[in-house]
């Protein structure tokens, strides 16, 4: 009986280790290592711990109390038809065809400072007329534009708070394919303030098509963290609680998350929000060249014997390539020690330098690699700085010391020509304050808190002046 007992029980404990061992060799386990074997290649083994596995309850816990929720006021004109009956007897004269009308839009934004300075999209507080931010305790500020740059879809606001919580920028150039990370905002609108959705870095250097021929920066972060509109502005965050990008835009055939989300590279948004709190705009290198990518077509063409890089389709005459050297047919690689693969590398490369700046080009001429040095020259877009004729650029316009005086060589079309600004108006005064060289204007309009107000001569010998606010 007892030999009976003992050989049940030991049965029922082998039985139980077989079956534990089972399901041990089947369950995730927390630590260990995992196998990858690939035909042709000896098999890779990978340690795993639990470090492994994501954690994102640190970053998020202390990003979300520094992104916030962004609601504008947009006022347009409303068209409307005049009815044929009022027409019949009326007639068209004295009857409004449209009338003021206002529209209220939300996105996200993240607070960068802790004296209130908060990054969010161009295209959220683009036109606005109100802009109230509510922080994730509650608290709602109204804020002001302090600049944009719709070449990126970045701007900066800032609402009047002290000791505010703040995202501290990480290094975008560092993520990987594949890597864990966060995206937070308020998608749809109010309700769902501080939502946090988590998922991996798809793709790097994404473009999208421009359909309305403005000029764009773009090599977005691709991500599968669902991101809807209301998130526009808000945070990308990696394990480690820092600011990678900024939430911008979405893919899909109905307006709503369809698994691909983008962002702008933390890296771009730093120095746009730099230069808009050091110059008041952005002030972006030049360096003078359209380009395309090297194709198949385009590498046999060119004896090439890979296709990374960038083809220069054309040099720009008098621009920083053209000084440089660089020449129709090269293909550029590398911009000091960055390669270069796409023309959105490119892009990103030379968007990190100032006018002014100098940097190395390697380049491949007739299948020879080669060194050029270059200085890079600003746009007109960038006040302040000196442009390729050696004018010097302010709001969309250019200025420039004549016989005359201060001169506006050209006003372009931008905030200077919108307000009146015209050719050959000689400035005399900006903000009450004589000026005599274009140095001058700059330092004025720099130092200007809310409006610039330009005082002088038309070209025609009349006085005039006019005016416009200095927030960008």
């Amino acid at each position: 009986m007892a030999k009976n007992l003992i050989t049940v029980v030991a049965s029922v404990l082998l039985s139980g280790l077989t079956a534990y061992g089972i399901v041990k060799a089947a369950t995730p386990q927390q630590s260990g290592s995992i196998v990858y074997s690939q035909e042709g290649a000896a098999p890779r083994t990978v340690n795993l711990s639990q470090s492994d596995y994501p954690d994102f309850t640190y970053a998020a816990e202390t990003a979300v109390e520094a992104v916030v929720y962004v609601k504008v006021t947009v006022k347009y004109q409303q068209q409307y038809m005049i009815d044929p009956f009022f027409r019949f007897f009326f007639g068209d004269e004295g009857q409004p065809q449209s009338r003021e009308q206002e529209r209220q839009g939300s996105g996200s934004g993240v607070i960068i400072r802790p004296d209130g300075y908060i990054v969010t999209n161009n295209h959220v507080v683009q036109n606005a007329t109100k802009i109230e931010v509510t922080l994730n305790n509650n608290k709602t500020y109204e804020a002001t534009v302090i600049g944009t740059d719709p070449a990126t879809d970045v701007a900066l606001i800032k609402i009047d708070a002290e000791g505010l919580p703040v995202l501290n920028f990480g290094d975008s150039d560092k993520l990987r394919l594949g890597e864990w990370v966060l995206a937070i905002g308020s998608p749809l609108g109010e309700e769902l303030r501080s939502t946090i959705t988590a998922g991996i870095v798809s793709a790097k250097g994404r473009s999208m098509p421009n359909y309305d021929g403005e000029f764009k920066i773009e090599s977005f972060i691709q991500t599968d963290a669902a991101v809807n509109p209301g998130n526009s502005g808000g945070a990308l965050v990696n394990k480690a609680g820092e600011l990678v990008g900024i939430n911008t835009a979405i893919i899909s055939t109905t307006g709503s998350y369809a698994g691909y989300s983008f962002a702008v590279p933390s890296n771009i948004v730093n120095k746009i929000v730099s230069d808009l709190l050091d110059f008041g705009s952005v002030k972006r290198a030049r360096l003078g060249v359209t380009m395309s990518p090297v194709t198949e077509k385009v590498a046999k063409d060119n004896k090439l014997a890979t296709l990374d890089g960038v083809y220069v389709n054309e040099v720009t005459k008098g621009g920083s390539a053209d000084k440089a050297g660089l020449r129709k047919g090269d293909v550029i690689i590398k911009v000091d020690s960055t390669l270069i693969k796409t023309p959105s590398d490119l892009q990103v490369a030379v968007n990190k330098f100032h006018p002014g700046d100098k940097a190395s080009l390697t380049i491949v001429r007739d299948a020879q690699v080669r060194e050029l040095g270059v200085e890079f020259q600003g746009t007109a877009e960038a006040t302040g700085t000196v442009t390729e004729d050696g004018s010097i650029a302010f709001y969309g316009a250019r200025i420039g010391q004549t016989a005359r005086g201060v001169e506006i060589l050209s006003a372009g079309s931008g905030k200077l020509a919108q307000a009146g600004g015209e050719d050959g108006f000689i400035i005399q005064f900006v903000n009450d304050q004589k000026v005599s060289k274009p140095q001058d204007v700059i330092d004025i309009a720099k130092k200007a808190r809310r409006s610039i107000v330009i005082e002088g001569v038309t070209a025609t010998g009349r006085q005039g002046y006019f005016a416009f606010g200095k927030d960008e």
